[in-house]
C-alpha cells in the first residue's frame, strides 16, 4: 500500500507531521526581489540622505499614482498618520470621534494622542465594520469625526456611513491601513472622506522591513499639513521638495519621517503588489474550499454586497470557532502560527476605561472578541501549508467531537 499523501486533505494525522507554518514570513518573496532592492538602497548610500530623502519622495510619487490619491504623504508608521491626519483634519482637543469597538488599539489611542476623545460604536457582525447605525446612535453634540477601519478583507459600507455623517455634521477620517488595493465605486480606501492612511508594517499587503505608514488625501491643505507635522512642524515651499524645508517651525509638529531604506523596499514590493493580491486571493479560495463544513467552525470570511463597487483584498484569513483560543493552541503545537484579531474589545481595554463602556455595551465586538481567529495567509504561504492548516483544525474538531 502506498503512503498516504501528506496534501490528502483530511486523511493525515497533523500531529505525524512535521511541516511549520509560520503566521507570517517574506523570506522566499524578498530574496526574489533583493536584486532590485539592492539597486534601490544602493542610490541611497551613494546619495547618504537616509531619511526623508529623494527616494521617500518617489516612494509618495509611486503610491498616490497607484491609489489615485492627488496626495500620498509617508510617514514613519500607520499610528502615526492617523496622529497628523486628525490634527490636519481640524481635531480639537476634546472633540469625539467615533470608532469601532473592534478594531487594533490604535484606532482609538491616535484620537486620544490627537487630542480628541473616541466614542466606541459596535461594527456589522459579517464584515466586522463600523455599523451605520451605531454610529447615529453614539453620536453626542461634541461628535467631530467618524472613523471607520477598513478590516481583514473589505471596506466598510461607506455609503451608509457618508449618510450618517452629513446628517450630524460629522467629518470622516479613514482607517485604512489594512486596506491598500480596496476600491470603492474605483475609488481607493481612504479617499471616501477628508482623508485615510496605510501601514507599511512587514506583515501588511505592501510592507516595509520595519514601520511605516503614509497619508492619503485629496485635500491640498490637509497634505501640506501633515508633510509640516512629520518634520516637526516646518512647512517646505512645495510638497516633497526636502531641499527646501523651512527652519521656522510653523505649527507644533513630531519627528515622523520616512527613512528612505523603507521607501526603497516599499518602491519594489509596490511594483509586485498586485500579483501578491492575486496570491492571497488564491490562498483565501483555497482555505475556504477546504474549510467548508469542517466541525467547530462558526464563519468563514463573508464579503458582503454593497451598493457601489468593491473589490475584496485579503489582508487575513479570519475565521470564526467555537473553542478559539483551545484551537490557537491546538495548532501552535503542531507548529502553526495564528493571531487573535482581537482578544478585547477596545471599549474593555484598560487604556480607555475613563470613556464608561460597560461589557455588554456592544455585543457583536464583543463576540468577535471571543471567537474570531486569524489564519496564516501571505504570498509565501504554499498550498501544502494551506492542506496542513486545514487537516489540523479538522483534527481538532474530531478530538472535540469525540
Amino acid at each position: 500500500m502506498q503512503p498516504t499523501s501528506p496534501t490528502e486533505r483530511g486523511r493525515v494525522d497533523p500531529s505525524e507531521q512535521s511541516l511549520s507554518v509560520p503566521f507570517f514570513s517574506q523570506a522566499a518573496s524578498f530574496e526574489r526581489s533583493w536584486p532590485e532592492v539592492e539597486r534601490h538602497l544602493t542610490e541611497v548610500a551613494r546619495r547618504g540622505k537616509y531619511s526623508h530623502g529623494r527616494k521617500v519622495a518617489e516612494f509618495e510619487e509611486a503610491l498616490a499614482a497607484y491609489t489615485g490619491a492627488r496626495h500620498a504623504v509617508a510617514v514613519n508608521s500607520g499610528t502615526d498618520a492617523l496622529v497628523l491626519l486628525l490634527r490636519a483634519a481640524g481635531l480639537k482637543p476634546g472633540d469625539e470621534v467615533v470608532v469601532p469597538a473592534f478594531s487594533f488599539v490604535a484606532s482609538a489611542s491616535s484620537v486620544v494622542l490627537a487630542g480628541g476623545r473616541p466614542v466606541f460604536a459596535d461594527i456589522d457582525p459579517v464584515s466586522y465594520a463600523l455599523d451605520p447605525e451605531s454610529v447615529a446612535a453614539v453620536a453626542t453634540p461634541r461628535t467631530r469625526f467618524v472613523m471607520p477601519v477598513h478590516l481583514f478583507c473589505q471596506m466598510a459600507d461607506m455609503d451608509a456611513l457618508a449618510e450618517v455623517a452629513a446628517s450630524r455634521g460629522l467629518t470622516v477620517v479613514e482607517d485604512s491601513a489594512e486596506a491598500v488595493g480596496m476600491r470603492w465605486s474605483g475609488k481607493h480606501a481612504g479617499l471616501l472622506g477628508a482623508g485615510g492612511v496605510l501601514s507599511f508594517f512587514p506583515a501588511k499587503t505592501l510592507g516595509a522591513l520595519g514601520d511605516a505608514g503614509a497619508v492619503l488625501t485629496d485635500d491640498d491643505r490637509i497634505a501640506e499639513t501633515v508633510a509640516a507635522l512629520r518634520h516637526h512642524g516646518r512647512f517646505g515651499p512645495t510638497l516633497g521638495d526636502f531641499r527646501r524645508i523651512s527652519t521656522q517651525t510653523a505649527v507644533s509638529g513630531q519627528n515622523s519621517k520616512m527613512d528612505d531604506i523603507q521607501a526603497a523596499v516599499l518602491l519594489v514590493k509596490l511594483g509586485h503588489l498586485a500579483a501578491d493580491i492575486a496570491r492571497r486571493a488564491e490562498l483565501a479560495a483555497a482555505y475556504t474550499e477546504r474549510l467548508a463544513q469542517l466541525p467547530g467552525i462558526r464563519r468563514l470570511p463573508t464579503i458582503v454586497p454593497r451598493g457601489a463597487a468593491t473589490n475584496p483584498v485579503y489582508y487575513v484569513y479570519l475565521i470564526e470557532v467555537r473553542h478559539r483560543d483551545a484551537l490557537a493552541e491546538f495548532m501552535a503545537r503542531r507548529g502553526i502560527g495564528t493571531e487573535t484579531y482581537y482578544p478585547l474589545p477596545l471599549h474593555r481595554q484598560p487604556c480607555f476605561a475613563e470613556y464608561g463602556c460597560p461589557e455588554g455595551a456592544f455585543p457583536y465586538a464583543e463576540a468577535a472578541c471571543r471567537h474570531t481567529l486569524a489564519l496564516p495567509l501571505h504570498p509565501d504561504l504554499t498550498l501544502e501549508q494551506v492542506d496542513y492548516v486545514c487537516q489540523t483544525i479538522r483534527a481538532f474538531g474530531e478530538e472535540e467531537a469525540a
